[in-house]
C-alpha cells in the first residue's frame, strides 16, 4: 500500500532530512587517510543523540541480513557498497569510502547514501562515482507529476549504461515515510512509461549503485556488506525525494551540493 503524504508532513520528512545531510556532510569532512571507520560511526552516534534521532538502521532484521544490525550508519570500502557493517578498519589512500545512513525524527524518516574518494583519487574510481551522482539527478529531474515509476529507473539506466556500465536490479530504491522501507520498489534500470503514474505527495528514496566490472553481489562474511562479485570498485548514491506539483523537492540535499553547484554556475558565469 502507497501512503501519500501530505504538504506538512513532506514538511517533516525534510527536517529529518536535513539532519541526514547534516550527518552526511561532516563524516564526509572527517574521513580522511588514517581515520577509522569506527570513528565515523560513532561520530554518527553522537550526532543522532544530540538530536534526538533514531536510527533505521539500529535493530534491522531483514530476511537477507544476519541481524540485528547493531550501528547506526552503513560503511563500505572499495569493493563493497551497500548494507557496510562498520568495523574496525583505517581508511588508506585512495580508498572509495560509501556512506549510508536513515533515521526517523518525530516519526519520520529520511535516507541519504553518498561515495566519497579518501586521499589520492584514481581517474576511474572518480568517473565511477559521478555517474552514480549524475544518475540520481536525471533520475530526480523526471520525478514530475504525471510521469511514470518506469521514466525514473529508466533515467538511471541510460546514464549508467551509456557511460558503461550495467546497474544490479536486486537491490535498488523504495518508498519512504513513516518507516525506512515503503512501497514502491525503485529498480535502477526500467522502461520509461511503464509502471504507477506519480502523484503528489509521493516520497522515495532514489539510490543508484554500481559496480565498476560486473552487475553481480556477493555478501561478505559479516551476513551484511554487499560486494562486487569480481572484487571491483563500486559507488552509490542516495536521496530522498519528495513529488509535489512544483516538481521534485530533494529532501536530503547536503550544503556542500548546494556549494558545489554555486561554484560551477560561478565558474560558468566567468566563461560566458
Amino acid at each position: 500500500m502507497i501512503e501519500l503524504k501530505s504538504p506538512a508532513e513532506i514538511e517533516r520528512m525534510h527536517v529529518t532530512g536535513q539532519f541526514i545531510a547534516e550527518v552526511l556532510d561532516e563524516l564526509s569532512a572527517r574521513a580522511a587517510v588514517g581515520v577509522n571507520l569506527l570513528d565515523l560511526e560513532h561520530h554518527a552516534r553522537h550526532m543522532l543523540e544530540v538530536r534526538g534521532a533514531v536510527s533505521c538502521y539500529w535493530d534491522y532484521s531483514p530476511s537477507f541480513g544476519r541481524g540485528p544490525f547493531r550501528n547506526v550508519t552503513c560503511l563500505a570500502v572499495n569493493d563493497a557498497v551497500l548494507h557496510g557493517l562498520p568495523k574496525s578498519y583505517v581508511l588508506q589512500d585512495g580508498d572509495v569510502l560509501t556512506m549510508d545512513i536513515a533515521v526517523t525524527i518525530d516519526g519520520w524518516a529520511a535516507d541519504s547514501a553518498m561515495t566519497v574518494i579518501v586521499g589520492t583519487p584514481r581517474e576511474e574510481d572518480q568517473r565511477l562515482v559521478r555517474t552514480t551522482e549524475v544518475a540520481l539527478a536525471a533520475a530526480i529531474e523526471v520525478a514530475q507529476v504525471g510521469n511514470k515509476l518506469g521514466d525514473i529507473s529508466a533515467a538511471i539506466g541510460e546514464v549508467c549504461g551509456r557511460s558503461g556500465y550495467t546497474p544490479n536490479l536486486e537491490f535498488g530504491g523504495h518508498g519512504i515515510g513513516r518507516t525506512m522501507h515503503e512501497a514502491p520498489h525503485v529498480a535502477n534500470n526500467g522502461r520509461p512509461r511503464h509502471g504507477m503514474k506519480l502523484k503528489p505527495g509521493l516520497t522515495i528514496a532514489i539510490e543508484p549503485w554500481l559496480a565498476a566490472t560486473t552487475d553481480q553481489i556477493v555478501y561478505d562474511e559479516d551476513g551484511w556488506t554487499l560486494r562486487s562479485a569480481d572484487g571491483s570498485r563500486t559507488a552509490h548514491s542516495e536521496h530522498t525525494v519528495a513529488i509535489t506539483e512544483d516538481g521534485p523537492l530533494v529532501l536530503t540535499r547536503r550544503k556542500s551540493e548546494l556549494n558545489a553547484q554555486t561554484g560551477a554556475d560561478a565558474s560558468q558565469a566567468r566563461l560566458s
